[in-house]
């Protein structure tokens, strides 16, 4: 008798998988929220040169603030004030005639700066001046974030499958917590990416055990629909973010809300059951069997489990002798088929938090105000979720992954053929390659939990995401080649998610296929026909469809 024989006699999708979905919808909002954080914190408001350093002896008290200007700082083509220069004498020939202000000579900006507040109250270019040559700091606070998201991945992963998925949420809630509180009280930028670097390796423990939990706990047929579920909270939420973002528009507050909806987890995670599937395969069977009891009774399906004691969990899960042995990262590469899963997983995930987050953290540009640019870009994935839905249940997981990988990248080679100054056609692009960008991305989360065996699945999907935030780390950096080629970054962008999207195709289907249990799972490959009439425990069949054991 197989796990997914037993989870469908106590309900495979009832009303307790729909109650472990709210609980850890409750974490998971505020994933997005601090994972796009970036776009309004780190945003560089209109700034100039503070120019009291020339106005020492009160020589401009009778000028208006636009003369000042005029006669203080040098004027950039469209018009508008130099941010990062200004005169070394005030020039007030510049009041009476049309001398080219580009010919007079000009030094760094003296006193710092003067920056326009009618947007954000503060963000962390105002308060610890990231403008000029320190610009790229902002940048660098992203991928700071995403280091300590790729690192978290990898420890999370590793923890969560040797010491449980529920008790490494609670872990992950609280470091969240604190450091996401810490990073909003900093009183330097060097403390502020310390902060923010532990924030994300919390945050990515949430994101990697709660959907782990979540497909662990869905039969076959409705795995794909638990899955695509779960993410809808990612959609809502970056929705919801640039409403916060405008209301809330110091950087310092804003941080402390996103924060918040942690407070709540904390509260409700003991309503959060820990995964049958980890608790047969380590071998505690009481706690099994009390979190099975649960479902078939919240299910109406407890007489279903009248017949099975716990100790009879013991012979769910028959292959490999596991004894008390501890898998690790290395059990991924021991075995040639593991090695090459690792591999193509590994890419896969590259490519699509590399895409997605290089769309995701470029919002300005576009013609439009910011919070609505996100707004819009977090309006497209709702569609998505249901174009993801279609293609994993109707063209299978690979395809869907190969589709959706492709398409963002055609999506992002078009925007580079399109002219800048055409911002509604490129706009409109944009957003149709971040909506697919979003559908890869729940495309591969459920994909990846399907090809890891459970022995393995918290490390393998622990693995997957260090890789690819990887590429999430990067993104922020490759914007910045536009110095170099304007259109480079979108060139690099393009090139991978065709290439990770082509790579995709060298792996498996899972779709209407048995979870794999272990590693024996992967290394043996098999088909089993069932006859339409045979549905007995003894064959570990499924009524009317083949199953494949990966």
């Amino acid at each position: 008798m197989k796990f997914e024989n037993l989870l469908a006699e106590v309900g495979g999708f009832g009303k307790y998988q729909i109650s472990i979905i709210a609980l850890l919808v409750i974490p998971r909002v505020t994933l997005p929220f601090h994972f796009l954080l970036n776009n309004f914190i780190a945003a560089i408001p209109s700034h100039h040169c503070d120019i009291s350093s020339l106005d020492a002896d009160g020589i401009l008290g009778n000028l208006s603030q636009e003369e000042r200007l005029t006669v203080s700082i040098p004027a950039q083509e469209d018009g508008s004030p130099a941010s990062c220069h200004m005169f070394s004498q005030p020039q007030f020939n510049l009041l009476t005639n049309s001398t080219s202000s580009t010919e007079l000579p000009v030094v760094e900006c003296q006193n710092g700066w003067e920056y326009d507040n009618s947007t954000f109250k503060s963000a962390l270019a105002t308060e610890f001046e990231l403008v000029c040559d320190r610009k790229g700091l902002n940048k660098a606070t992203a991928t700071i974030f995403f280091v300590g998201v790729m690192l978290g991945a990898a420890i999370f992963g590793w923890l969560s499958d040797r010491y449980g998925r529920k008790r490494m949420l609670m872990v992950s809630y609280l470091i969240a917590i604190l450091f996401g509180v810490a990073s909003a009280l900093s009183q330097s930028f060097i403390m502020f990416a310390i902060m923010r670097f532990f924030t994300g390796m919390g945050l990515t423990g949430i994101s990697i055990i709660s959907i782990v939990l979540c497909v662990e706990w869905a039969d076959i047929e409705h795995r794909t629909i638990a899955g695509v579920i779960i993410s809808f909270d990612w959609s809502l939420s970056t929705m919801i973010l640039p409403g916060i973002a405008y209301l809330v528009n110091d950087w310092r507050s804003l941080v402390i809300t996103v924060t918040a909806p942690l407070g709540l987890a904390v509260i409700t995670w003991r309503w959060i059951p820990e995964s049958a599937r980890w608790l047969i395969t380590n071998g505690r069977l009481e706690e099994a069997h009390f979190y099975l009891s649960k479902c078939a009774t919240a299910n109406n399906k407890q007489q279903n489990l009248r017949d099975i004691k716990p100790e009879t969990l013991a012979n769910i899960i028959i292959a490999e002798d596991r004894g008390d042995r501890k898998y690790s990262y290395l059990d991924l590469v021991r075995s040639s088929k593991m090695r090459k899963l690792a591999l193509l997983t590994g890419i896969t995930w590259f490519g699509v938090a590399f895409t997605y987050y290089g769309i995701s953290l470029n919002i300005s540009g576009f013609g439009l105000n910011l919070y609505l640019t996100q707004f819009i870009f977090g309006a497209i994935e709702l569609p998505s979720k249901l174009v993801a839905y279609l293609c994993l249940d109707r063209l299978g997981r690979r395809y869907s992954q190969v589709g959706t990988l492709i398409t963002t990248g055609v999506c992002i080679g078009i925007t580079v053929l399109i002219p800048r100054d055409l911002w509604l056609p490129r706009t409109v692009i944009s957003v149709l390659g971040k909506g697919f960008s979003e559908a890869s991305f729940t495309c591969v989360f459920l994909y990846t939990t399907e090809l890891y065996p459970t022995v393995l699945r918290q490390n393998g999907l622990g693995y997957s995401s260090f890789v690819g935030r990887v590429g999430v780390s990067l993104a922020p950096l490759v914007s910045l080649l536009d110095a170099v080629w304007l259109p480079l970054p979108q060139v690099l962008f393009c090139t991978v998610a065709i290439s990770a999207g082509l790579l995709a195709l060298l792996l498996s289907e899972t779709h209407n296929v048995r979870l794999p249990e272990t590693i024996e799972d992967i290394e043996k490959t098999r088909q089993h026909s069932c006859p339409i009439h045979v549905t007995s425990q003894q064959t570990g069949c499924f009524e009317g469809k083949n199953e494949l054991l990966l």
